[in-house]
């Protein structure tokens, strides 16, 4: 179920007492220039956090309305376009970065509904368990992905925070939301192969937080179940880390691939929204 992996509440402890990012790693001229953050004054090379304008006025969208997501130009779903109820209170935002991206499934069933209508009917779905059933402010996660590949923002105010290098505290894992990103994944992987269009944009969301916040991925991309005890985000998908792992390293140092699997067309080009849209 939606409510029985995650936890409200923040905590100021770190897993490990430190975070290893990739300028450590890497050093140097060479480093600064792949970590290079997204800016508003750089949107023709940084992309756009998100883009309110890809769905016209009076169009419901559909399948065919968008490419898969991309770190070079991160195509983002808003709250106000997956229509989200209002927040009980705004999130807080701390002037940190994350030190961890947690990734979750969101433990329900494995649809092979790939349309935008499903996706935001999804996100709708775990607000309203979120907020009715658990008594939390918001949607609990940062981010969350659809089995159709299509990247939504979660609790209120993470894509700005994302875009300024800071933190919208949420809740999705007990006693570490204080430090700590997270990113819900459509289905249960206990047994099930994760689908390609999902795979294929949590490299991508992984890649982008990790060029935001100079993470290394190595040390940086976790399982719920690292943090409490819970089956979380799955067997099979808890398998595939060290996978994702490598995959997003590749990617943030050039020798992996950039354009999307399975002959999908090329991403949206990104239109960058007012900043009073990200929130």
């Amino acid at each position: 179920m939606l409510n029985a992996h995650m936890g409200e509440g923040t905590d100021d402890r770190d897993r490990d007492g430190s975070s290893v990012t990739r300028r450590s790693v890497i050093g140097g001229v060479m480093g600064a220039g792949l970590l290079e953050v997204l800016s508003v004054a750089g949107p023709v090379q940084n992309g756009a956090m998100a883009d309110d304008l890809s769905v016209a006025p009076g169009h419901h969208p559909g399948a065919g309305d968008r490419g898969l997501f991309s770190a070079d130009a991160p195509h983002v779903y808003t709250r106000k376009q997956w229509k989200a109820r209002r927040p009980r209170r705004p999130a807080k935002v701390a002037d940190r970065r994350p030190d961890h991206i947690i990734v979750h499934h969101t433990a329900t069933a494995n649809s092979d509904d790939r349309s935008v209508e499903h996706a935001f009917a999804l996100s709708r779905r775990i607000q309203d368990i979120h907020m009715d059933t658990n008594g939390w402010d918001d949607t609990g996660q940062q981010l969350t992905i659809s089995r159709g590949g299509i990247v939504m923002e979660g609790r209120n105010r993470s894509l700005k925070a994302i875009h300024d290098g800071d933190l919208a505290i949420g809740a999705q894992v007990l006693h570490h939301n204080g430090h700590t990103i997270g990113i819900e994944n459509e289905g249960t992987y206990t047994t099930k192969a994760v689908p390609s269009h999902l795979w294929t944009s949590l490299v991508e969301v992984c890649v982008w937080l990790c060029q935001a916040y100079d993470l290394e991925p190595s040390e940086a991309i976790v399982g719920h179940r690292d943090y409490n005890a819970t089956a979380c985000p799955g067997d099979v998908l808890y398998a595939r880390l060290p996978e994702l792992r490598r995959a997003v390293a590749g990617r943030l140092d050039g020798s992996g691939p950039t354009t999307p699997a399975d002959g999908a067309k090329d991403p949206l080009v990104p239109i960058l929204p007012d900043l009073d849209d990200l929130t």
